[in-house]
C-alpha cells in the first residue's frame, strides 16, 4: 500500500520531521510534487538538518528513497544538498536516491522568470520562494519543459538552449536582467553533470515493483493542503497538487493502492507571504508565538504569520484528503499561554455565518468566530506518554478530535525525533 504523509495548512506543519519517524515502517518513501520551495527540517542526536527536495527518508539506511515525476528538480539545488548531506553525515545516496526521468528540471531563466514574474505583480505579489518553481510548471503545462532523462540525450544542449531563447524573449518584455546567466548555466550544467551519477530512470515501475512484491510505500507531501492549486487560497497557491490526489499522477500509482493518510497540522497556524489568514495575530500574542516556535522559514528565512487554529479550514482538507490519523505538531509551543482562541467558524462581509472555506475569502475579509479553551501553561519537556501530559492538554487533543472527526494518533512536542508521542 502507498500511505500519504502531507501538511492541512499552509505548510510548515513539520512534515520532515514525522516522515523521519515512520520511516523505519517503510521500504520507500517518494516525493511526489513540489521542488526546493519545500524546507523539511529534521532534529535528532543534536543536529539540525532542512532537506528541500530530497525525501525525509535519506536518514533511514533501509530506506529507498524516490524523487517522482511530479517533483520540479533543480540540478544546482540537488547538488548541494547532496554535498552537505556526504559532508555532515558522510552519506553515499548513490545507493539509495532514484530520481524519476519524468521529473521536470527547472533551469537558470526559470529562476530569473520567477523574479521578474513577482517583481511586475507589484503590490500583488504571490510571496513566492523565487526558486523557479511555478515557472517550470508553466512550462510542463504548456509542453516544452526539459525533464531529468533529457540530460542523458545527445541533444540536450539544443533543447536546453531552444527552452532559454523562449525565456529571454519574455524576460526581455518584462524589462529584466539577464546579468550573470552566463555563470549560472556554467554551475547548472556542471550539476546536471552531478546529477548522472544518480540512478535515474522510470521510477513509476520502481514503486509498483516495491508495492507488488508486498513492500510499504511513504508519499511525502511538500507545502500544504491550503496552497494547493485547485484549493488553496488562489492564486496565492504553489503551482502543483498538494493533496492526496497529487499522489496518483505524482508517483504513477493507481487510487487502489492508497492506504492510510496522514495529516499533519501545528497546534496553532502559521503562513509565510501573502494571502488570506483569518486568524491571523498581529499583536504580543502573534510575536510570542513566533519567536517561541521559531517561526521562520526554512527555506526562505521569512518570519511566518501566526495565529490561532482554524478548525474551518482543518476540517476542510481533511475531508479533501481523506485523512484518516491526525498528527499535531509544536504542542510545546502553546505552553506559554493561559488560555488558547480556536476558531470554529467565519462571518462573512453580509453578517451570514459559515464553517465552510469561501471560494471569495482572498477578496472578501471574513471575521473568525472563536471558542476559548483552558491551556496548560507547563512544560512539556521529558514527558514520553499521552498519559502524563497535562489534562489540559489532553483535553484540547480531545477538543479537536471531537470537532474534526479524526483521531489524533500522534503529538509531537518538540523538535527533536525522539518527542513525538504516539497515543
Amino acid at each position: 500500500m502507498v500511505d500519504i504523509l502531507l501538511g492541512l495548512q499552509w505548510g510548515d506543519e513539520g512534515k520532515g520531521k514525522i516522515v523521519d519517524v515512520l520511516a523505519p515502517d517503510y521500504k520507500v518513501v517518494a516525493r511526489f510534487q513540489g521542488g526546493p520551495n519545500a524546507g523539511h527540517t529534521l532534529e535528532f542526536d543534536g543536529l539540525k538538518h532542512v532537506l528541500h527536495q530530497i525525501p525525509s527518508g535519506v536518514f533511514r539506511k533501509d530506506c529507498a528513497n524516490i524523487i517522482g515525476n511530479g517533483v520540479v528538480l533543480d540540478p544546482v539545488i540537488f547538488k548541494k544538498e547532496i554535498d552537505s548531506l556526504t559532508e555532515k553525515f558522510g552519506m553515499d545516496l548513490t545507493q539509495n536516491l532514484l530520481v524519476s526521468s519524468k521529473a521536470s528540471i527547472i533551469i537558470p531563466t526559470h529562476r530569473l522568470l520567477d523574479a521578474a514574474q513577482e517583481k511586475a505583480k507589484g503590490k500583488d505579489k504571490i510571496g513566492s520562494t523565487l526558486k523557479g518553481i511555478g515557472p517550470t510548471y508553466t512550462d510542463k503545462v504548456g509542453r516544452h519543459g526539459l525533464r531529468v532523462g533529457d540530460i542523458l540525450s545527445p541533444s540536450f544542449k539544443s533543447k536546453y538552449q531552444t527552452l532559454v531563447n523562449k525565456h529571454k524573449m519574455q524576460l526581455e518584455f518584462l524589462e529584466f536582467e539577464t546579468e550573470g546567466l552566463a555563470e549560472a548555466e556554467s554551475t547548472f550544467f556542471a550539476a546536471c553533470e552531478f546529477l548522472k551519477t544518480f540512478e535515474i530512470t522510470e521510477t513509476e515501475y520502481t514503486v509498483n515493483k516495491y508495492l507488488n512484491d508486498g513492500q510499504k510505500v511513504l508519499a511525502e507531501g511538500a507545502q500544504g493542503s491550503l496552497l494547493d492549486v485547485d484549493f488553496g487560497s488562489y492564486p496565492f497557491v504553489t503551482s502543483s497538487s498538494t493533496t492526496a490526489a497529487g499522489v496518483c499522477a505524482g508517483l504513477g500509482v493507481a487510487p487502489r493502492t492508497i492506504g492510510e493518510v496522514y495529516g499533519i497540522f501545528k497546534a496553532y497556524c502559521t503562513r509565510v507571504g501573502s494571502g488570506p489568514f483569518p486568524t491571523e495575530l498581529e499583536d504580543a500574542n502573534g510575536e510570542l508565538m513566533r519567536k517561541e516556535g521559531n517561526e521562520f522559514g526554512a527555506t526562505t528565512g521569512r518570519p511566518r504569520r501566526c495565529g490561532w487554529l482554524d478548525l474551518p479550514a482543518l476540517k476542510y482538507t481533511v475531508m479533501l484528503n481523506g485523512v484518516t490519523q491526525l498528527v499535531m505538531m509544536k504542542a510545546d509551543v502553546l505552553n506559554i499561554f493561559e488560555t488558547l482562541e480556536v476558531c470554529t467558524g467565519y462571518q462573512l462581509p453580509n453578517g451570514n455565518i459559515t464553517d465552510q472555506m469561501p471560494f471569495d475569502i482572498v477578496d472578501e475579509e471574513v471575521t473568525p468566530i472563536y471558542e476559548t479553551v483552558k491551556g496548560w501553561n507547563t512544560s512539556l519537556e521529558g514527558i514520553t506518554s499521552f498519559e502524563n501530559f497535562p489534562q489540559e492538554l489532553k483535553d484540547y487533543v480531545t477538543y479537536i478530535e471531537d470537532k474534526i472527526g479524526v483521531p489524533i494518533t500522534y503529538v509531537s512536542t518538540s523538535p527533536d525525533r525522539t518527542a513525538t508521542i504516539k497515543r
